[in-house]
């Protein structure tokens, strides 16, 4: 069950609540790689790219090798690092459903077009509060643990994060459906805590307070800084 937040009065979502302050402090180097799908030295075999990724631990030790090569391609700008990062996991973080779940059951009270306009701006928002914890990233190495069916079509598949400057490793575990021939992400949880439940916390908060164009206003202004920070 994600933690509860505390909140000040007027329910307005912090800059630093929204990139995932809820997690805990501790967890804030792991968040640079977070988006990117589990860029580091996974303790399995490695995949040939090209490999079909027909299952969930496929997807996700195949997205690893790619986002690692570009990760440790300092000779590229950083610009065009961060292009081709979003470009690798697009296909593999389902952002539609992830944005669905963010918002609970409000999502079903928006029109067609609110729907749409809060797809692209969540989609829009992950990438660019992850990316600005690209510099984070610095080789930590993570385990692969296991791969669980948790359903016809869903599974998690459980990594560790070994820190050299901590003794005990964060949990870091995907969780993935099936959707047609591939597997695509949804949520991710580190030590327990899911990323998507503590987005619907913050946001369900703020839409019964001030409505859903108050969030969209605020995560607009927020992207608007992430943004900028990234062109610095």
């Amino acid at each position: 069950m994600a933690t509860n937040c505390s909140r000040h009065d007027d329910q307005e979502l912090e800059p630093s609540m929204l990139l995932i302050d809820m997690v805990h402090f501790r967890t804030m180097p792991v968040l640079a790689f977070i988006l990117v799908g589990l860029v580091g030295t996974l303790a399995a075999p490695s995949v040939a790219r090209g490999t079909p990724e027909n299952d969930p631990k496929t997807t996700v030790m195949s997205t690893v090798a790619q986002a690692t090569d570009i990760l440790k391609n300092h000779q590229a700008p950083q610009a065009v690092r961060r292009r081709e990062l979003i470009q690798t996991i697009a296909g593999h973080f389902d952002f539609t459903d992830m944005a669905r779940s963010s918002l609970g059951y409000h999502w079903r009270q928006l029109a067609a077009d609110q729907q749409q306009r809060f797809v692209r701006l969540f989609t829009a928002f992950l990438e660019d509060a992850y990316l600005n914890k690209l510099e984070n990233y610095s080789g930590q190495k993570i385990e692969f643990v296991a791969e669980t069916s948790t359903g016809p079509g869903d599974s998690q598949v459980s990594t560790k994060v070994i820190q050299p400057d901590r003794d005990q490793p964060i949990r870091l575990d995907y969780r993935l459906k099936q959707d047609g021939g591939d597997w695509k992400v949804y949520d991710v949880t580190v030590d327990n805590i899911s990323i998507m439940a503590n987005y619907r916390n913050q946001f369900d908060r703020v839409i019964n307070h001030q409505g859903f164009d108050a969030l969209m206003k605020q995560m607009q202004s927020k992207q608007q800084e992430l943004v900028a920070s990234l062109d610095k």
